[in-house]
């Protein structure tokens, strides 16, 4: 059981430490359904992770990437590179945007709507954040199929999906409690924690994509 939640952890706290959703739910914490739609939001986030690590799970187990055998683990190896390229390739990206002359750290532009979401468009937002988006999404898989190589029970691999979930949303969870629980002094600190996630996103993404496309190819490589 350890050794499963061990191979998940990495690819989880990737995804944790994601600066989007937490400005996306921080941004949806001082709007005049905070009450509704930031509980919402959380639901979302951790029913679109459920979905992508169950997915993702199942696919690596139906190819049969558990099965201990030569031919699934080079395919195992090659997957982990060909994820872990995608990952350096976004973050090649954010390093030249970074490296633009006139470069300033834009939100995305559908994050101006934000006040205007009832609670099922905020769910909506958080599922298509927490299991779409590339970094997610390949993070993800990367974190399935590294469970499923392990070729364990199913109750261990319950338990792994279930900690990937967990970990992979304790930032947003963490958001949404501290504000609806923590009054003033909650206020003042999510402003200043969502200020300077904004003017650092690139250069924190862009790390972040570093880090785990290297861990990624290295992990292929050297298996």
């Amino acid at each position: 059981m350890a050794q499963a939640i061990a191979s998940i952890l990495p690819f989880a706290v990737g995804i944790m430490v994601s600066p989007i959703p937490i400005v996306a739910v921080i941004l949806m914490l001082f709007t005049k359904r905070a009450t509704v739609n930031g509980p919402a939001f959380l639901v979302g986030w951790v029913v679109g992770l459920s979905v992508l690590a169950t997915v993702g799970y199942l696919a690596a187990s139906a190819l049969g990437w558990g099965d201990g055998s030569s031919q699934s683990a080079t395919e195992v190896q090659w997957w982990r590179v060909g994820l872990g390229v995608v990952l350096l390739v976004l973050a090649f990206r954010k390093w030249r945007k970074i490296r633009e002359p006139e470069h300033t750290d834009e939100m995305p532009g559908w994050m101006t709507g934000i006040d205007e979401l009832t609670p099922v468009k905020a769910f909506g937002l958080a599922v298509a954040l927490s299991s779409v988006n590339p970094k997610n999404l390949v993070l993800g898989l990367g974190a399935m199929t590294s469970l499923a190589t392990l070729g364990a029970p199913t109750d261990e691999a319950v338990v792994g999906i279930v900690a990937f979930v967990v970990v992979a949303s304790l930032s947003v969870a963490a958001a949404v409690l501290y504000r609806l629980l923590g009054g003033a002094k909650a206020e003042s600190s999510l402003q200043s924690a969502q200020a300077w996630l904004k003017t650092h996103n690139d250069a924190v993404m862009a790390v972040l994509l570093l880090v785990f496309g290297v861990v990624l190819v290295a992990k292929g490589l050297g298996g």
